[in-house]
């Protein structure tokens, strides 16, 4: 059933050029792989970035009739923001930190107090007056000395993830550029407030790779390489023992890792080995005072907490502190001087367990609602008595608290305030269960405004993710409001692949079982349809990134439940890109995909889903896929390609559009205001389907 009235426009009609691609005896030509041309050739590729022009030209023109609801979109979601306000501020090293934002403003200014909040505000980062000039800006990374006089931190300005490495001097005001570029946000100060350490990247692949000490007031070119990871499957991380006694470096994949220490006084002694990798065991650690804290999954699906003394790091010597238990997955591990916090989940909701120091008996922050999303916040103060965490729901604007962590009382702090007015009770939230085929029950977060039908008449926009072991937040979303105050609900589909039911949950929907994913999503839009919560005419979904690969099996697989499909950022040509190395993370997704070039059953495995390659004549939804240009993560060739297939393979009149921002990269714009422009428009596509148009 034709819902709404499209312009009589032809879209752009993408050249061929074949290419063969040749894999375990098996051919396939594919006739869009010369989009790729622009990643490979940068500037010099032309016809690349043309194409990509009349793509947006030509969704401008389809959605043309939806500018006023677009601008009232904006400015509704832009009400919700309160333009001027200050985040809660926390405790570290003799000083009060906090960021606050000025009304009209896209950016923050991150401040600090001395002391106490009374005495005078110091401006750290002025990240508004920064950004001037920027299509794009990112601050990342943001580490202060311990003797409190240098900021460090990393700036992109191209949207790729990539970080140019700046110092300020917080005496003087002075900003140096430390002349490195391409490293990963991740920088540790040693003691001594002089010598730093950083992380280098690939220049192509993008793989963190190399980690390297820095003196500062000497030049770059003088550093010292510490580490470096040979395996072309790992992500490298630095990080500093909550106690700030030890610097770690940690590598890891998918499937095992491995640390090394170094005391955080003496900078220029080599790493020592924690543990040597083993197989299938992943590991990371923390330290007090008085010993080292490891988290791992070594006999333990759901991981558990072991210790061990500073002198004795092998896995041998290795003590149980909580045992591994099958219905609570381990999520994080945050130390202070007196108490052990553990976040973790269980039955697919966030838990937050508390166990103070030599004592048995751990107590639960307590939580009510029926579906919620529970965080840590940001606990600096390793002496601290209170503990700062984070809670919201779909329907609960975000809140930061403070539990007292003596007497059990959990202290209200901020609620994010909705300046244009927000009645919770206006709302509700449902935890739903669907079934698989296999018989899983697969959970579905609900919400929508009071009054909602449930007689298949209404519009349902169900959102799923479901890799990497993500574990998709219930969190408190105002833009969706917009959405339920014109009749929609939403759900989010917490399907395997992701970590919400458990460890075994991401085991059952990666590699080999990767497909677990995909029918699992098709079965909660099944569920939602048989219980009348919509019908495939007004039924919606989007995902990004590995959601986005989602998004496209659902519209091969799915596609007659599906009125409409929004793909962010799509992974959609899972085979070509997991054969091309010189793709950023291609070799670090081995264990999360398999190696096609390698395995042959990896390969056709892969083949059998991935969306790109398994397109057929026959009936899409109508399809909206974002990008772009300069995306570090999925490469803007593959939702071009996938949007070419659609429009060559389709029998419907339903539309295929393609947005791609020739700015930005995977997340989007980066003011707090202008991403609003990006939901505005798929909002729009979305009630365009519908036929709302205000």
């Amino acid at each position: 059933m034709e819902r709404v009235k499209w312009p009589d426009i032809k879209p752009p009609v993408a050249i061929k050029k074949p290419h063969i691609r040749a894999v375990h005896g098996d051919s396939v030509t594919d006739d869009y792989y010369w989009m790729i041309d622009f990643f490979k050739k940068g500037a010099d590729s032309n016809e690349v970035v043309q194409l990509l022009t009349r793509e947006n030209e030509y969704l401008d023109q389809m959605m043309a009739d939806t500018k006023a609801l677009q601008e009232d979109l904006y400015k509704e979601m832009r009400g919700r923001i309160k333009e001027k306000d200050e985040h809660v501020p926390y405790f570290r090293n003799g000083y009060f930190y906090y960021t606050r934002s000025e009304e009209g403003q896209q950016y923050y200014k991150l401040c600090r107090k001395k002391e106490t909040l009374a005495a005078p505000e110091e401006i750290v980062l002025d990240v508004d007056a920064m950004a001037a000039g920027h299509a794009y800006y990112n601050v990342a990374g943001m580490s202060v000395s311990p003797d409190n006089n240098w900021l460090l931190y990393g700036e992109d300005t191209i949207s790729r993830r990539q970080y140019n490495i700046m110092l300020k001097d917080l005496r003087t005001g002075v900003v140096s550029p430390q002349g490195i570029s391409n490293t990963s946000a991740d920088y540790v100060w040693a003691t001594d407030s002089k010598t730093f350490f950083y992380i280098s990247n690939h220049p192509v692949t993008l793989l963190s790779e190399k980690v390297w000490r820095h003196t500062v007031g000497a030049p770059a070119a003088n550093d010292v390489m510490v580490y470096h990871e040979v395996e072309q499957n790992n992500y490298i991380g630095l990080s500093k023992s909550k106690a700030e006694n030890f610097i770690f470096i940690e590598s890891a994949n998918f499937t095992n890792s491995e640390v090394r220490y170094l005391p955080a006084d003496q900078p220029e002694s080599a790493f020592e080995l924690f543990q040597p990798r083993m197989e299938k065991v992943l590991y990371s650690v923390d330290a007090d005072r008085e010993r080292f804290y490891i988290t791992h999954n070594k006999e333990a699906l759901n991981f558990k907490i072991s210790t061990t003394d500073f002198d004795q790091t092998a896995v041998s010597k290795w003590v149980d502190l909580i045992a591994h238990r099958k219905e609570v997955l381990v999520e994080q591990l945050l130390l202070l001087k007196n108490y052990i916090i553990v976040k973790g989940r269980k039955n697919g909701l966030d838990q937050i367990e508390i166990l103070e120091k030599g004592r048995e008996q751990a107590r639960l922050v307590p939580f009510d609602d029926a579906v919620y999303m529970a965080s840590l916040g940001t606990n600096a103060n390793y002496n601290a008595t209170r503990l700062r965490y984070n809670y919201g729901s779909p329907v609960t604007p975000n809140s930061v608290y403070d539990y007292d962590l003596k007497t059990g009382q959990a202290i209200l702090l901020k609620q994010r305030e909705i300046p244009s007015g927000y009645n919770k009770s206006d709302y509700e939230v449902e935890r739903l269960f669907a079934q698989a085929a296999d018989g899983t029950r697969i959970p579905v977060s609900v919400a929508y405004k009071k009054g909602f039908k449930k007689d298949g008449s209404m519009p349902f926009l169900l959102i799923g993710y479901g890799s990497y072991g993500f574990s998709y937040p219930t969190y408190f979303n105002s833009n969706l409001i917009s959405l339920m105050d014109r009749g929609f609900a939403y759900g989010i589909a917490h399907i395997r692949g992701g970590q919400e039911m458990g460890r075994q949950w991401y085991e059952d929907g990666k590699m080999m079982k990767k497909k677990n994913t995909f029918t699992d999503f098709i079965d909660c839009a099944r569920y939602l349809i048989q219980e009348k919560y919509t019908s495939p005419q007004h039924l919606y979904a989007n995902g990004g990134s590995a959601g986005g690969l989602l998004m496209g099996t659902a519209a091969n697989m799915g596609n007659t439940l599906f009125n409409g499909i929004i793909a962010d950022v799509p992974f959609v040509d899972v085979v070509n890109t997991m054969l091309d190395p010189t793709i950023p993370l291609t070799t670090n997704e081995y264990d999360q995909w398999g190696n096609p070039e390698t395995s042959s059953e990896a390969y056709f495995y892969m083949k059998s889903y991935s969306p790109y390659e398994n397109i057929e004549r026959k009936p899409y939804p109508n399809i909206l896929a974002t990008t772009g240009l300069h995306d570090s993560q999925v490469q803007y060739f593959e939702p071009a390609k996938w949007v070419a297939k659609l429009r060559e393979y389709k029998t419907n009149s339903n539309v295929v559009l393609l947005q791609t921002n020739m700015k930005f990269g995977h997340g989007g714009a980066s003011g707090r205001f202008d991403y609003l422009k990006e939901d505005a428009l798929r909002y729009a596509f979305l009630l365009k389907l519908e036929g709302i148009s205000r």
